[in-house]
């Protein structure tokens, strides 16, 4: 199965609360993969909470032309859930 995102919403100053089309669902603190230069803008809380699902490939973008895909996002919730 691709792995896709159904539904995101704002969870915090650079955070989701994610729900993916195989039923998991997380709240994730991105700021681990806002790195680079295309990025770093997403760290100022404003500009992270344009984001929007993208309706076609199912990811998370922002006006800015960046992207964060899937496995990315749910790779990371799941490091937190296991750290924390």
């Amino acid at each position: 199965m691709i792995l896709n995102i159904l539904d995101a919403k704002l969870a915090g100053p650079n955070a989701l609360d994610v729900t993916f089309n195989d039923g998991s669902r997380f709240v994730v603190d991105l700021r681990p993969l806002l790195t680079g230069a295309m990025f770093e803008p997403l760290l100022d809380p404003a500009v992270f909470a344009q984001f929007s699902l993208d309706p076609v490939c199912r990811t998370i973008v922002w006006p800015n032309g960046a992207d964060l895909a899937p496995e990315a996002i749910r790779d990371l919730a799941l490091t937190e859930q296991s750290i924390g």
